[in-house]
């Protein structure tokens, strides 16, 4: 059993923690609100800390989920923040999407520190959290991987370590162009199924099963076709991420012109009122264009 601290119990975190803490380790959360943590505490037992440095003290392994670059470095540094509480030798798990510019800057503020930093972005949407079933990609130093990777395994299905510190950051983005690019494609699919008088239920029955199928197409498409949006992965958080892409894409001279205008179309979702959509809202956005 380890000692273990998680930081974030969003929909994501939430879980995540409660799977740590069923395993039989000995976990400790923060959460910026905190009656979050205490109906945390009072599903999964486990104990709940004021600040981010009270519920490092101690751990073996500080875990965080949280909302993007600002917020990841607020439970960090700082008086409070969580590498102020953690020993030497201890290792910080990010599992937030950032940029992989505030994962370097962490990674080397942690090492002043004598704290190892893993950047650690998940995939796998709320339904892989409360499985168990993400996916996890992973930078930084290999030692410290290898320890951290028995914590991650027990909310993961893969679990790999890219490379140095950023990779795990870098390899997120990679997976958020793919789908950003796969939902479009989807809904355009759907709605010229639908404007060609098809049977959109049909047409996915047979082309799924060709190359055309993905685990969009599988996971999504009778909710799109349901008209049901209000479940899954957020369009404010895909543009968050995609705004990360683009940016990063402008540093490394990467040309991503599916992905810019994919983000567009979500800013036009978001004008619809569909922030809090899931990212499959694309065709809706289309089936509102007529």
């Amino acid at each position: 059993m380890a000692k273990l601290a998680f930081l974030g119990l969003g929909v994501m975190g939430g879980p995540m923690a409660g799977h740590l803490q069923k395993a039989g380790n000995d976990v400790t959360v923060y959460n910026r609100t905190a009656t979050k943590a205490e109906d945390w505490v009072t599903t999964y037992g486990g104990a709940m800390a004021k600040t981010p440095r009270e519920a490092a003290a101690g751990a073996d392994f500080v875990m965080a989920c949280v909302g993007n670059d600002d917020d990841l470095r607020s439970v960090c540094l700082g008086e409070d923040g969580a590498f102020a509480g953690m020993a030497s030798g201890t290792v910080f798990v990010d599992h937030t999407t950032v940029s992989a510019a505030v994962t370097r800057e962490l990674y080397a503020a942690a090492n002043d520190r004598q704290v190892s930093f893993i950047d650690a972005p998940i995939s796998g949407g709320q339904a892989g959290a409360e499985n168990a079933a993400l996916s996890i990609m992973c930078g930084g130093d290999a030692g410290a991987y290898d320890r951290a990777l028995p914590v991650m395994e027990i909310y993961s299905k893969i679990c790999r370590r890219i490379g140095d510190s950023g990779a795990g950051q870098m390899t997120k983005m990679c997976n958020q162009i793919a789908i950003a690019g796969l939902v479009q494609g989807l809904s355009e699919a759907l709605h010229f199924a639908d404007k060609a008088g098809l049977d959109g239920r049909a047409v996915v029955e047979v082309i799924s099963q060709g190359a055309a199928g993905s685990w969009q197409m599988t996971n999504r498409y009778e909710t799109m076709l349901n008209d049901q949006f209000e479940h899954g992965f957020a369009t404010d958080w895909m543009r968050k991420d995609l705004g990360i892409c683009l940016s990063t894409a402008n540093e490394t001279g990467a040309s991503l012109p599916v992905t810019a205008l994919v983000d567009q179309f979500y800013k036009d979702v978001q004008k619809m009122g569909g922030g809090r959509w899931d990212t499959s809202s694309l065709f809706k956005r289309l089936q509102a264009l007529g």
